[in-house]
């Protein structure tokens, strides 16, 4: 700070002292005499225990749109790498990209006064990285965080925002969405896929502005379950298509914990209004059942937050969940596909290019009790046979694949542990 006193300053010690902190500060000192020959004013050097996630992903996306508001002020080391190789693997083929390297430069945001640098520093017993943060005042660094907020919820919209549970804490990953998935492309009975895209509509609708003309609070959270293969992930592929607004998976795995829950729901309020999906549920550790229940009644823990759910399993989610408001609102049966919806899933397929209207129809009618992943197999069954053989024995593909399914459905209940707890509550047989 300036004006007062310090116990230890690198820049009028002998390195014997503390070698380290010597050559910390030597690295401090000589960003800051730089800082101030460039802009000519002093700047105070900040810690950052709750938003630097966020500020180093806006810095890293406005290098990559070559941002105007950003500019490279000098390098730390001159030995030091300057740029970096990464690929992009898209639908269409790998992508080889050459961008600016965050390590190692000294970043300048002219219009909030505030700089950044992510150095590299070396110890006795390997390297370290530290992410610094100056500023000329606070003011301009909470103007700075502002941008950074608002940058982020803006360019975010085109990407899906993946939390995971791991040992070491949450790591975030952004994902592209590369290829959209339409509101047509979702096969449900219509009443129900109507409500769903209805709620959620309304809840983006003007900030949420119905929520407050009825005096609702702005949170909202459905359960969606159902066997396997029967459309929850395409439906929560075409809602984050959809919005124009923040979507986030959540991936819960066997090291989600109270620390987890909390750095999760803190990171998805600063992008409110958003939509946080949280798919499997019902794996949640047992052990964590309450911490998480109880954030979700937290007076500000949703606000803002459209919550999805999705379980195979809803026997095994705690009613808890379900029987208090502030949780999940409503719960929805993803069923097996109709005899309509079959044939409408696969005429969007384009199946009438192999097969008559009367053939398709008998696909239909053997098909009885698939699910869309079941179809979509019996899809490319039929279409390999046809372009090796000019014919298709409908009867035969269909038994081949009930047989698996049949074979699957064993194997899984002479594997299972009928004594095992798996998500909120475990089962015994009596």
């Amino acid at each position: 700070m300036k004006n007062n006193k310090v116990l230890f300053n690198a820049g009028e010690m002998d390195r014997t002292e503390l070698p380290f902190y010597y050559d910390y500060g030597k690295i401090i000192s000589a960003i800051q005499m730089h800082l101030h020959d460039e802009v000519g004013v002093d700047f105070n050097m900040y810690s950052d225990e709750d938003t630097s996630n966020e500020i180093w992903e806006i810095l890293e996306e406005d290098l990559k749109v070559e941002s105007p508001e950003v500019r490279l002020l000098s390098y730390i080391y001159k030995e030091g790498e300057t740029r970096t190789i990464s690929s992009n693997h898209t639908d269409k083929a790998l992508e080889f990209i050459i961008k600016p390297r965050i390590a190692n430069g000294l970043y300048y945001y002219p219009a909030y006064r505030v700089a950044l640098s992510r150095v590299l520093t070396f110890q006795s017993d390997g390297e370290l990285h530290r992410d610094l943060i100056f500023a000329e005042n606070d003011a301009c660094l909470v103007s700075f965080l502002q941008y950074v907020l608002k940058r982020k919820r803006d360019y975010i919209k085109n990407y899906v925002t993946v939390y995971t549970d791991t040992e070491d804490g949450v790591e975030t990953d952004i994902e592209s969405i590369n290829s959209l998935v339409r509101r047509e492309d979702v096969f449900l009975e219509e009443p129900l896929k109507k409500e769903i895209f209805r709620s959620i509509d309304e809840f983006f609708s003007d900030s949420g502005e119905f929520f407050k003309t009825y005096d609702i609070p702005y949170k909202r959270g459905i359960l969606l379950y159902g066997s396997p293969g029967n459309g929850k992930t395409t439906l929560v592929k075409s809602i984050a298509s959809s919005i124009n607004a923040p979507v986030a998976y959540w991936q819960i795995t066997e090291y989600t914990s109270s620390y987890t829950i909390k750095e999760v729901f803190g990171s998805v309020l600063k992008l409110a209004p958003m939509v946080l999906v949280i798919e499997d549920i019902d794996s949640m550790p047992s052990g964590v059942r309450s911490v998480f229940l109880n954030t979700l009644d937290g007076a500000t823990s949703k606000e803002g937050v459209f919550l999805i759910g999705t379980t195979n399993y809803p026997e095994k989610i705690d009613p808890a969940l379900m029987n208090r408001s502030g949780r999940f609102d409503r719960a929805y049966e993803i069923k097996l596909p109709t005899k309509e919806l079959r044939y409408q899933y696969l005429m969007a397929k384009k199946l009438d290019r192999i097969l008559s209207e009367a053939e398709i129809r008998e696909v239909v009618e053997a098909s009885k009790e698939f699910s869309y992943a079941q179809l979509n197999e019996l899809y490319v069954s039929i279409t390999l046979q046809w372009h090796y053989e000019q014919q298709v024995d409908i009867i035969r593909l269909c038994a081949d694949l009930k047989s698996i399914q049949q074979k699957q459905k064993k194997q899984s209940w002479d594997d299972s542990d009928s004594t095992a707890s798996v998500g909120f509550i475990g089962f015994h047989e009596e």
